[in-house]
C-alpha cells in the first residue's frame, strides 16, 4: 500500500468515525425522550430527576463531534460530499443536542407536575412524541443508508405532529376555561406539548441536512415555503 492509498484509508475511517459518533448521540437522545415519556406516564419523579442530571452526557458528546470535525477540517481539507459531511455534522450535532434539551424539559415539567393526578389522557401525547422520535431516528437512519427519498418522507411527517400540537392545544385550551382549578396542570402539558413539536421541527432540519451531504442540495428555505403554502 503506497502512501496515497494509506491516507485515503484513514480518511474513510476518520468519516466512518464521525457518522459512528452521530450515531450513538441519536440514540442518547433517543433514550432521554423514551425515558422522558416514560416518566410523564408514571408520573416517575425520580426518574424524571435522572434524566435531568443526565444532560451533561448529550453536551458531551456534541463537543467531541465538533473537535472531531474540526480536526479532520483542518488536517484534510476535504471537498464535495465530504466537505459536506463534515460541515453538516458540525449543524447537525445540535439539532440533536436540542432534542436531548427538549427531552431534558419535558422531565422538568413531570417534576413540577410531581403525583398529581393525570391531566386527562395522555394518549394523544405520547402518540406524538413517539412520532417526532421516529423522525429523529429515521433521519438518521436515511444518512446511514444514503437514502435521499427517506429523508424526505421525515420532513412531510412534520404535518402530522404539528396536526397533533394544534388538537392537544385546542383540547387544553377548552380544558382551562371549563376547569379554571387546573390551569397550572393545562400549562404544564401545554409546554410538554410545544416541546414535542420542536422536537419534530429539529427532526425536519436533521433530514435536511441529510439530504445535502447526499446529494449536495440545499431544500430548506424550498420545503418550509411549501408547508407555509399548505398551512
Amino acid at each position: 500500500m503506497n502512501l496515497r492509498e494509506h491516507t485515503s484509508h484513514e480518511f474513510d475511517a476518520e468519516l466512518a468515525e464521525v457518522r459512528a459518533r452521530i450515531l450513538a448521540m441519536g440514540q442518547q437522545v433517543d433514550q432521554v425522550l423514551e425515558s422522558s415519556g416514560r416518566a410523564l406516564l408514571g408520573k416517575d419523579v425520580a426518574l424524571a430527576n435522572r434524566i435531568i442530571v443526565g444532560d451533561r452526557e448529550t453536551d458531551s458528546m456534541e463537543m467531541e463531534i465538533d473537535h472531531l470535525c474540526l480536526e479532520i477540517l483542518a488536517r484534510r481539507q476535504p471537498v464535495a460530499g465530504d466537505l459536506r459531511l463534515l460541515t453538516s455534522a458540525l449543524k447537525l450535532v445540535v439539532d440533536l443536542e436540542r432534542v436531548g434539551d427538549l427531552g431534558v424539559s419535558i422531565a422538568e415539567r413531570v417534576v413540577e407536575l410531581g403525583s398529581a393526578p393525570p391531566f386527562g389522557e395522555y394518549d394523544d401525547l405520547m402518540v406524538m412524541l413517539g412520532t417526532a422520535r421516529e423522525m429523529v431516528s429515521d433521519a438518521l437512519k436515511a444518512l446511514v443508508d444514503e437514502d435521499v427519498a427517506f429523508a424526505t418522507r421525515v420532513i412531510d411527517r412534520d404535518e402530522v405532529v404539528d396536526a397533533y400540537y394544534t388538537q392537544i392545544f385546542n383540547h387544553v385550551l377548552s380544558h382551562m376555561r371549563e376547569n379554571p382549578d387546573n390551569i397550572s396542570r393545562a400549562t404544564q402539558i401545554q409546554a410538554i406539548s410545544k416541546y414535542i413539536e420542536r422536537i419534530g421541527d429539529h427532526a425536519t432540519n436533521i433530514a435536511e441536512r441529510v439530504i445535502f451531504i447526499l446529494n449536495g442540495e440545499d431544500i430548506r428555505h424550498v420545503a418550509r415555503l411549501r408547508r407555509s403554502d399548505l398551512s
